[in-house]
């Protein structure tokens, strides 16, 4: 097994739900996204990220996403890569607290939760001097089969979701750039890419949740924050030369740093389930911080030693 399916093993393994058929069905898309990224001769990386939980104690968005979103704009700068990060109002000041803690100056745009705003943002973006080239999603919500943003519950989310799932997918718009989504659940942006009878069948209330937002490369993972450590080690493995730069700063001792700006400064939340609401807690998708850094720490090791 080469570098890259290791890598993509490892973050595709199964933590809470069986996710097994959607990372079979979107194997070798981890690979493909990263040289998609290298070969392009002046990337401009946008990254969506933010997840709501509105019944959470204090309402605010969960720290998966937001993690993944710091390491990978991280490494990106390293490499003198141009990256704009991208959420909502809602979802801003976790957002925000995370990014402080990037080594680097980080762009941030903030967008209101109604169409007309992201229709307005998607019209910046596009006519700016130097556009993205990619945009990726990091565990960001997208419509379902009805037209409504659900959680893994069932629980409709429009009211304080922005659409953004319109930079990456719009009926009768030609997209300009290229749309990498990242997920673990079946309901974000990029799951459109699988067959609605692969989510159905595999994820609890499938039927309804399932994402109709496809991608261009879609990246199936156990948590949507290994996804986007997955896409660094793999551009690590593509492109040794860049070892360096990408893993400067790919770090457990990032991960603690942003995961405890997000918690205490930002208020993320994790563990909001049916019967309890989520509470800022050092934890995402209900794994202790040693367990996300050991996932780190392999890919690191796979991608430099194979």
């Amino acid at each position: 097994m080469d570098r890259i399916s290791k890598i993509e093993s490892l973050v595709g393994q199964t933590v809470r739900r069986d996710i097994s058929r959607l990372v079979n069905d979107a194997k070798g898309n981890i690979g493909a996204a990263a040289s998609s990224i290298l070969s392009h001769v002046n990337p401009h990386i946008a990254i969506i990220s933010g997840f709501f939980i509105q019944f959470a104690e204090p309402p605010s968005p969960e720290t998966d996403g937001l993690n993944g979103t710091a390491q990978l704009a991280a490494a990106l700068l390293s490499m003198g890569i141009e990256v704009t990060v991208i959420t909502d109002a809602p979802c801003a000041k976790a957002m925000w607290a995370v990014l402080t803690e990037v080594p680097y100056p980080v762009r941030l745009e903030v967008v209101g939760t109604t169409k007309r705003e992201v229709l307005d943002l998607r019209e910046r973006l596009s006519v700016q001097r130097h556009p993205p080239t990619h945009i990726v999603a990091i565990e960001r919500v997208a419509p379902g089969a009805d037209g409504r943003p659900y959680r893994e519950h069932g629980w409709d989310m429009s009211d304080v979701t922005a659409p953004l799932d319109l930079l990456f997918h719009d009926e009768n718009w030609d997209r300009p750039w290229k749309t990498i989504g990242i997920g673990d659940g079946g309901n974000e942006m990029g799951m459109g890419s699988l067959s609605s009878e692969v989510v159905k069948n595999n994820i609890p209330n499938g039927d309804l949740i399932a994402s109709r937002t496809p991608a261009d490369f879609l990246i199936v993972s156990g948590v949507s924050n290994w996804g986007a450590y997955g896409l660094i080690g793999a551009m690590a493995a593509l492109k040794p030369e860049y070892v360096t730069a990408l893993f400067r700063h790919f770090t457990g001792e990032m991960e603690q740093r942003y995961l405890k700006a997000s918690v205490e400064l930002g208020q993320a939340v994790d563990d909001s389930r049916v019967d309890r609401p989520g509470r800022p807690q050092m934890s995402i998708d209900r794994l202790k911080i040693d367990e996300h850094i050991e996932v780190i720490q392999r890919i690191r090791h796979v991608a430099e030693n194979g």
